[in-house]
């Protein structure tokens, strides 16, 4: 009896080792599986004498493999692995073999594309920036951008991205979104893969920014903050011009700044606009003239910000002017408490 108890035990145990050994397997090769399906190309950078660990962690930290330890131990199954430095343009679709190939390889972007974004631009400048160093035209960076659903595939995937951006009257999207910064794409990129990434720079920016308890949505908040960019130059002008947008929204009164009129008739700052334009009813247009924007924003950003645009709308000045005159030749900025003042400065700067 007691040798078929014993012989019983070993088979128990047998058994038991076979099965945890079956399911460390499967943990394993899944671990080792891509992190996604679809096309999420991400830049990854090796410096010279950088580790294997360090690597595995910041391929961890990048998004591009789920688990550190089961690509620590292909790396030691896999000894003859040499992971080169250089700069690579990886996808969460690849599988740990596929990513560590390249990186052995040394398949690196040798043909980068490096582009700088300025604030205070729009799309139009952002869209001719980018057909002038890639192979699109104009009008097919702008198809991308109106696609409703790849926008919508956006707002599923960013937070900060609401159904806001989906209102019919805003004439770009992703207008004030796109993060002012400078980006290197891989020469093949595609428009949405250069889209996405400046959208993840964003994201990052965004998430350094306290935006919590704030009665304005990011929307409002990258409204207000692409009128200030356009409006002032130095970081007092900026809080300023915040908190004269803050009051006039308090009022009632519509804002009455001329930036948003270029923007609605399509215009460039410094063109001359006409009574016409200022009188035209239309969602951006904040001229007192167009009585139905008393007391609101335009329906979207005017311009992709910077940061310290953001944070001056963030941090407005404590004053309690109502009106401002900026002068687009010195970019000063006058502020005045009384529509009469306001008037005096504008007869004396001109």
């Amino acid at each position: 009896m007691k040798k078929r108890r014993l012989k019983k035990k070993w088979i128990v145990l047998l058994l038991s080792i076979i099965i945890f050994l079956m399911m460390g397997l499967g943990l394993y090769g899944f671990s080792l599986q891509s992190v996604s399906k679809a096309n999420e190309p991400i830049s990854f950078t090796i410096q010279s004498g950088t580790s294997k660990a360090k690597i595995v962690s910041d391929l961890k930290t990048a998004g591009l493999i789920r688990s550190k330890t089961a690509v620590l131990l292909y790396l030691f199954l896999n000894k003859d692995t040499n992971l080169q430095a250089g700069k690579y343009e990886l996808n969460r679709n690849m599988n740990v073999s596929t990513l560590l190939k390249t990186l052995e390889k040394g398949n690196t972007t040798s043909s980068a594309v490096r582009l700088t974004f300025v604030e205070g631009k729009n799309m139009n400048d952002y869209v001719r920036l980018i057909s002038e160093n890639f192979s699109f035209t104009e009008n097919e960076i702008k198809e991308v951008l109106a696609s409703r659903d790849f926008v919508q595939e956006l707002v599923e995937k960013y937070d900060f991205l609401t159904e806001e951006v989906l209102n019919g009257n805003i004439y770009y999207a992703l207008e004030g979104y796109l993060f002012p910064d400078t980006y290197e794409f891989g020469a093949n990129a595609s428009i949405k893969d250069i889209l996405i990434k400046i959208l993840d720079n964003t994201k990052v920016k965004l998430e350094s920014l306290d935006l919590k308890d704030n009665e304005y949505t990011i929307h409002e908040i990258l409204t207000m903050a692409s009128i200030v960019e356009l409006e002032a130059v130095n970081k007092d002008d900026r809080a300023r011009v915040a908190q004269v947008i803050y009051k006039r929204l308090n009022m009632g009164k519509g804002l009455g700044m001329d930036v948003t009129t270029y923007y609605a008739v399509k215009k460039t700052l410094g063109e001359t606009l006409t009574m016409s334009d200022l009188r035209t009813v239309n969602p951006y247009n904040t001229s007192e003239s167009n009585g139905s924007m008393a007391g609101k924003l335009p329906v979207g950003p005017i311009c992709n910000p910077s940061l310290m645009s953001i944070n001056a709308v963030l941090n407005p000045s404590d004053t309690n002017y109502i009106y401002f005159y900026a002068n687009i030749k010195t970019h000063e900025v006058f502020f005045a408490n009384t529509y009469e003042e306001f008037i005096a400065i504008q007869r004396e700067v001109g």
